[in-house]
């Protein structure tokens, strides 16, 4: 998967699995114009990587490990 860093996109609708625990401990995802951006819910300020939605296609239907 190739991604970039980015800063924060405004406006993003962040959303995270419903497989999250309360713990906080989990990855929000927000769909943008043409790509897929993804950050750390411990840190919503900090960085956020950028995938094109055929990427991010091919993470999500990849089957679990472990």
């Amino acid at each position: 998967m190739n991604g970039t860093n980015r800063t924060n996109p405004a406006p993003a609708r962040w959303r995270k699995s419903s497989h999250s625990g309360d713990e906080g401990a989990c990855v929000e995802m927000a769909p943008l114009t043409g790509a897929v951006a993804v950050r750390d819910s411990k840190d919503p300020a900090g960085p956020v990587l950028v995938f094109p939605p055929h990427a991010w296609a091919a993470f999500t239907a990849a089957p679990p490990r472990g």
